[in-house]
Order: C-alpha cells, then sequence, then structure tokens
C-alpha cells in the first residue's frame, strides 16, 4: 500500500500533522540519512532550527540486518533484552566502539557539534523515515532526554500501531499520517520511490537548508 511519492511527499503530508506546534519552540532532529528530507519538510513548515540526532542499529553477529539494539551519540546502547543474552560480551563491546566511531565519522562530515541549540524549555520533535524495531528511535529519544526538552515528540510518516503504544509510554507524542494495525513490514512499502541515501545527499540537503533559512 503505497502511501507516498517520496521522503518530500511524507514530510509534506507528515508537516501539516504537526500544524499545532506552529508557533512554538521546537528543534526538529533529523534521524539521518532517510529522516533527513522529511525532516527538512517540516522544519520549513515549523519555521523551526533543524538539527541531526545521529544512530546506528546494532546487527546480530549472525545476521547484521537482523536488529538486536541501537546506539546512539551521547546515550546508552539500548538493546532487545532476549537477544542480549545470547551475544558474547566482548563481542558486543567492540561493536559498540566501532559503531561509536561511525557516528563520530558522520558527526564530523555532516555538520560541527558545537552548535547544538539548548533544549530547555523547548520540544523536540525527532523525525525518521519510518520504523522497523524502533530500537534506533528509543536510543535517540534516550540521547534527547539527556538534553531536558520541555516535550519530546516523535514525527513518522508510517508506524505500526504496537510500535506507537511503545513510544507513547516514554514520550509526549507520537505524530504520524498513518498509524496501522497492519504493518508491511518494510518501510519502502510504503513508498513509490525510495532511494538508499549517501553522505553526500546529507550534506546536499543541509546545505540547501541552511541557505534557504538564511536567504
Amino acid at each position: 500500500m503505497v502511501l507516498f511519492y517520496d521522503r518530500q511527499d511524507a514530510g509534506s503530508q507528515l508537516a501539516t500533522k504537526l500544524s499545532h506546534y506552529q508557533h512554538q519552540d521546537v528543534v526538529v532532529y533529523a534521524l539521518p540519512r532517510g529522516g533527513l528530507p522529511i525532516a527538512n519538510e517540516i522544519a520549513h513548515y515549523l519555521s523551526a532550527p533543524l538539527e541531526l540526532i545521529i544512530t546506528r542499529k546494532i546487527g546480530h553477529p549472525f545476521n547484521s540486518e537482523y536488529a538486536i539494539g541501537a546506539i546512539s551519540e551521547n546515550g546508552k546502547a539500548i538493546y532487545n533484552p532476549s537477544e542480549i543474552m545470547k551475544v558474547d560480551d566482548d563481542w558486543l563491546k567492540d561493536e559498540e566502539a566501532k559503531l561509536k566511531n561511525e557516528i563520530k565519522r558522520r558527526r564530523l562530515k555532516y555538520k560541527k557539534q558545537d552548535d547544538y541549540p539548548s533544549l530547555i524549555g523547548k520540544t523536540a520533535i525527532l523525525v525518521d523515515d519510518g520504523i522497523a524495531t524502533g530500537y534506533t528511535m528509543l536510543a535517540a529519544i534516550d540521547d534527547i532526554k539527556k538534553k531536558n526538552p520541555k516535550a519530546i515528540v516523535v514525527a513518522i510518516p508510517v508506524i505500526p500501531e504496537f510500535m506507537a503504544q511503545k513510544l507513547e509510554q516514554a514520550i509526549q507524542e507520537v505524530v504520524t499520517v498513518e498509524r496501522t494495525r497492519h504493518y508491511l513490514g518494510a518501510v519502502s512499502a510504503y513508498y513509490e520511490q525510495f532511494k538508499q541515501l549517501s553522505d553526500d545527499d546529507v550534506i546536499t540537503s543541509l546545505q540547501f537548508r541552511a541557505s534557504t533559512t538564511n536567504s
């Protein structure tokens, strides 16, 4: 069931669902790479600053596509408790270190870290292009909570009902275009165009946002 032409279309549709945050003190956080085009649309609609929060999925040692958790820049790793007991501790420590280094590499390539805005008294809106296990978003939430925002909102184009309920236990609001009990499993199933984005795509998008904000 295709709901969106591409990420920009998803962002435009999702932005209108966030109209109650217009004229409020909001910071929009994209989870790159896929969340950035959507967050760009939202930040433009809300006239809000756009920042990045970088997380990395922790894949199973024997199947890297199968997520057993995620880790963020400044937060602790979030794990599936039923899987973590089966994984070697030394492997896990090495994997966490590798992913932290990759996060640092991306941060340095995408944007300098010294321009983080204060979130005290502000609402943080976390944006991604979809959600599967939810671990990357939970890791992002854990990271953002350390910045003491007034509220945390997750904005996501489509989300399974069970995952929305899980996130709502940790944050103030989940905003979505489609909240479904019959999730198709793959995020790409909801998009007509769903190309993989590169680091260069992220940099170009950030530069475009900066130019339109400053113009």
